[in-house]
């Protein structure tokens, strides 16, 4: 099992960030078959303010690059896409056009 975590911002506007929330509470279920069928088996996503956090887990086949292909060829997603792009809002360290960014672990504690 694969376990990423990412990071994304909001644009800081308290209705957008409402609304923001309010389509996750209703993610459309083209939208989680999606997700499903990258190989992922769990996926959440937390918030503070207009920072967002995302854990996924995925089984041993899934890649970013795989989404990807998967996603581009799905208009639903592509819908999705440009839809959280009116409440999102890159951060200065990604690169064009990219939202998420997979963070790096520094600590564990077992």
């Amino acid at each position: 099992m694969q376990r990423h975590c990412l990071t994304l911002d909001l644009k800081n506007d308290p209705d957008l960030i409402d609304q923001y929330i309010n389509l996750h509470q209703n993610v459309w279920p083209e939208i989680k078959n999606s997700i499903q069928d990258s190989g992922i088996s769990n996926l959440e996503i937390y918030n503070l303010g207009d920072r967002l956090f995302m854990i996924i887990e995925a089984n041993a086949d899934f890649s970013f690059e795989k989404k990807a292909k998967l996603d581009a060829q799905n208009p639903k997603v592509q819908e999705w896409e440009t839809l959280m792009w009116e409440f999102q809002k890159a951060l200065p360290e990604s690169k064009p056009g990219e939202k998420w960014i997979v963070m790096n672990k520094i600590f564990e504690l077992k």
